[in-house]
This record gives structure tokens, sequence and C-alpha cells, in this order.
């Protein structure tokens, strides 16, 4: 017997001469046989049910469906219009949780009880994958959920059994912005780094790692003094290190206005990376993505955020704030911009948030030289206040 290719069978030939091919059908799980008399035609009906199968699941009974096979025909069929990390994404959740806890079961027959066993079981810790966060449980449940609201409306389900289930209450993590005197720790230790400019324009823009790297020459106008956020540097998912400029977090570019000594940083970067591309002539290599990009390495390369990553969490533990990740860079812009009178709104289009509502979700806790200058703006008007109306009085009076 020759074992085929990993979802295309096994192939033998019989005692009585003829060709058999045996496969498991992806959706229902049984096993199923296709005879021909030669070897070839037997792989080409193996191809054709295994295909059947799978593009064409409204020829099986809703009864023959399990939950591994309806998800497998939604992420194939149904899927779509999503962001590729999306999609790497939600198969991610399928493989690696759902499937392993109820993908055996039937779809017909899932139960909201079976659903909440698999959320407290993935929670506590009682499961092969265990000890998921409450923020992870959520995400499957979202996976899981979509899927099955696509069952209903296909008629295989009546209804959507995880509408039903609790999650565990979701905590929402503290941020870690640096504080001055950190930052200035910071611009001291980086001032010689070959990263500097990165971390310098990320802290004074509060751009996310991706889209800082994803910067392009041609995304930076000096003559207006601004900068078009509108791609990101991303790594797919899977074996492969294989990276692609994708869009934006919430999908929409945005441009924002930095302090003109950003600007300047900018320059200084273009004017080295153009006497770089001189001195190296033909080791400059550039980059498969873009060859503009505004940070590389020194043969015109994209950086790899791992690196950059790992380059700060040592600049951070020198200066004694080991626990600070490159993400607390962006936070640090925010709430300096909001220390300095910097409305929410404002903050809120530079950071490329969704709403101001998130945004003041995320940074509403308000620092305590927020409250020590309402404090004092509040006294200043109540002085303004009762010297007025002193003065009111004693006009009055005379």
């Amino acid at each position: 017997m020759a074992k085929r290719a990993n979802g295309e069978g096994t192939i033998r030939k019989r005692p009585d001469g003829r060709w058999e091919g045996r496969y498991c059908d992806p959706i229902t799980n049984r096993q199923h046989s296709v005879y021909a008399n030669t070897r070839g035609a037997v792989r080409n009906k193996l191809r054709a049910e295994l295909d059947r199968a799978i593009i064409c699941p409204t020829s099986l009974k809703n009864e023959d469906l399990t939950v591994s096979g309806w998800l497998d025909i939604w992420l194939s069929r149904y899927v779509t219009n999503v962001k590729p990390l999306t999609i790497s994404s939600y198969k991610t959740q399928c493989e690696c949780h759902i499937k392993p806890m109820i993908g055996k079961r039937m779809l017909q027959s899932l139960t909201v009880d079976d659903i909440q066993i698999m959320y407290n079981q993935l929670f506590s810790g009682n499961s092969k994958v265990s000890g998921l966060s409450a923020k992870t449980i959520k995400n499957v449940h979202g996976v899981l959920h979509k899927a099955l609201n696509q069952a209903v409306t296909n008629g295989y389900i009546l209804a959507n059994p995880s509408n039903g289930c609790v999650l565990p209450r979701v905590v929402k993590k503290e941020i870690h912005p640096l504080s001055d005197s950190e930052i200035k720790k910071f611009l001291i230790a980086i001032e010689k780094d070959e990263f500097s400019d990165i971390f310098f324009v990320t802290l004074f823009t509060g751009m996310r790692q991706g889209e800082v790297l994803g910067l392009t020459w041609k995304d930076i106008d000096f003559e207006q003094n601004r900068i078009i956020i509108r791609q990101q540097l991303q790594r797919s998912r899977g074996g492969r290190a294989d990276y692609f400029l994708g869009s934006l977090k919430n999908g929409k570019q945005r441009t924002i206005t930095p302090a003109p000594y950003v600007m300047t940083i900018l320059k200084q970067r273009k004017r080295k990376q153009d006497n770089d591309k001189l001195i190296e002539g033909n080791n400059w290599q550039g980059d498969s993505l873009s060859d503009d990009f505004v940070f590389t390495n020194s043969i015109g390369r994209h950086l790899v955020p791992v690196t950059v990553y790992k380059h700060y969490k040592a600049i951070v533990k020198r200066i004694g704030v080991p626990e600070s990740r490159f993400h607390d860079l962006r936070h640090s812009y925010a709430v300096i911009a909001l220390q300095n009178g910097d409305d929410v709104k404002t903050v809120q289009l530079t950071l490329g948030h969704h709403t101001a509502a998130f945004t003041l979700d995320v940074y509403g806790h308000v620092s305590e030289k927020m409250y020590q200058e309402s404090a004092k703006r509040m006294e200043n008007y109540i002085k303004n206040v009762n010297q007025n109306a002193l003065n009111e009085s004693w006009l009055g009076s005379n």
C-alpha cells in the first residue's frame, strides 16, 4: 500500500487486480473507498471525491456535519474580505483550541453546555491547551460565534448555542508609560544607538512598531511638515518568516503633524541613508517589499521587528525599567500629549484609534500631574472670580 500525501488518502492494489483508494472525509470523519482498474484512475477519483466533500458540502445531510467539518467549510468559503493575519488568527483558534475540544461533535447536537465546558477548561487549565487568558477565551468565542451564526444562516442549525455562554471577565491591563525622568534617561541612553532614530520617532509620534518600520520616504512630506501613515510591516504567521506590508489596524490611513524636531531627525536620517547608498554602491541591495524604506539595515533591507524589540529591551533594562515594552513608547507619547494640553480628539486621530471613547478608556486614568494641573487651573479661576466679584461690589458701593 502506498501512502499518499496528507489529506489525499491511500492507494493499494487489491488481490483481484483492481486498485482501491481509501480516504477520510474531512467533513464527516468517515472512511470511504473508490475503485478503478488503474492506479492513475483511482488517484483521480480520490481527488474528485475530496474536492466534492470540501467544495460542495451542501450535498451532505445536516446530521453528518461535524463541528470540525463546518469550521473547515466556514473558513474556506465564508471568511472573506478580511486581512491575511485575521484569517490566520481564525485558523489558529480553530485548530489549536476549538477542534481539539469539540471538533468531533456533530454540529446539530452541539449544546451551550458543550461550549461552556470547553471555555471553562481552556481558562482553568483542565485541557490539553491550558491556562488561556480571559482575552484569549473572548477571541476563541468570537471566532466560534461567527462560524455558528453562519451555520444558522445556512440552515444547518436552528440557533447559535454559543449565545448562552458566560465568558470569564477580561481585566484591563494597566499601561506603563515612561515617566519624565525615565524618558530623560532613555533619550541619553539612545543618543549614539544604531536604532536611536526609530526610538525617537516612535516616542514622539505614537506610531505602532509595525507602522514606524513600514514607513517609506514617500510617506514623509517635509514641505508640509507631516507624515502619512498608510501601512505597517507585518510578519505572516506559520513556519516561514515572510514579511509583507499590510493595512493599518483600523484599515484607515491617517496623517499626523509631528513636532518640527521629529522632522529634523528624519531629514538627518535621509541624508545619512543617501550617503550610505553611495558608500555601499553595489552592496546596497534594497528590499523586495519597497526600495524606499525609511528605516533599513546596512544594505537597505527592512528591519526585523523582533531585533528592534530586543534592542529596546536591552536599553530599558540598563536604565532601570526592564518591564517596559516597545509599545510603551506609544503609551508614553499619548500621556505626554495629554499632559501638555492636547485634547482627546487630537490624540485619538494621531494614534489612529477608532473612536475618542476608546482613547479615553485607555488613558482616562489621568496622571497625578494632570490632577495637580487641573487643581491649579480651578484655583486660578476661583481667585479671578472672587477678585472680579469684589471689584464689582466695590464699584457698586461707590
